[in-house]
């Protein structure tokens, strides 16, 4: 089964997932080593691996570790097309649907495909979705591109649409790391509504209550970042609190 094939699988059945954002430029070793053994013990569904710049070349090594301490997935979640590495097991190809950076959207995704059409990795197409969050985020600095008013459900609800026909395998609501407020929950209800693919949301959720209520919303998965690097023991927490939304569904 591919991990695409699980994320369906799992959405069809109403079941929300979470995934663990790792940013190798944030934390040492021994740090993505605990928190692959918290995760495993949580039963956090996936591991996502990347960040805004990644300059001290830990990529592999991070990958290496998260996958000698769990069976959890390793997808990359990668903030440029130099963000690659053939030990994780699939990468998420990002095309900023919300900007009108052309780079973003394809430019950078032409220079990749080669690398990617030779390597193992299992290759899913995302819409992703940068949200105004209440301040500027790396993501919107590094991606030279106007967020997604939060109060414009209009505009993200016919993104994701546009996405969705466009053919990508999910849409991606981010509010950005370190992001002061997460995507609203009115916008995660209404994108889900209006698109039949799985929905990833994350930014700004630092509490469980804050991940249940992106669960319940409509996300059928959720990330978190940030908010365990001083906490490890909060994925447990959050994993409880989002897997816990599976059985209040609205």
């Amino acid at each position: 089964m591919t991990i695409y094939q699980q994320i369906l699988g799992q959405t069809e059945l109403g079941r929300k997932q979470l995934a663990v954002l790792v940013d190798p430029d944030k934390l040492l070793n021994r740090d993505i080593e605990s928190i692959a053994v918290t995760a495993a013990k949580a039963g956090v569904d996936y591991f996502f691996v990347g960040g805004s710049l990644l300059v001290n070349n830990e990529l592999d090594q991070c990958i290496k570790t998260l996958k000698s301490n769990s069976e959890i997935p390793v997808v990359l979640f990668p903030g440029n097309n130099m963000q690659m590495s053939w030990k994780a097991d699939a990468i998420l190809f990002l095309s900023l649907i919300s900007g009108r950076n052309a780079e973003m959207l394809v430019g950078l995704h032409v220079i990749a495909a080669p690398y990617l059409k030779l390597s193992p990795l299992e290759v899913i197409s995302c819409g992703y979705m940068l949200v105004e969050s209440g301040k500027t985020t790396s993501v919107q600095y590094m991606s030279n591109t106007m967020p997604i008013p939060s109060d414009k459900m209009d505009i993200a609800i016919c993104t994701a649409m546009a996405g969705e026909m466009l053919g990508l395998k999910l849409i991606y609501l981010e509010a950005g790391s370190g992001a002061q407020h997460s995507v609203p929950v009115a916008m995660i209800e209404q994108v889900k509504q209006s698109i039949q693919i799985p929905l990833i949301t994350g930014g700004g959720i630092r509490t469980p209550e804050k991940a249940n209520e992106a669960a319940t919303a409509g996300a059928d998965i959720v990330v978190i970042g940030t908010a365990f690097e001083k906490n490890a023991g909060l994925i447990t927490e959050m994993a409880d609190a989002v897997h816990m939304a599976s059985k209040n569904i609205r």
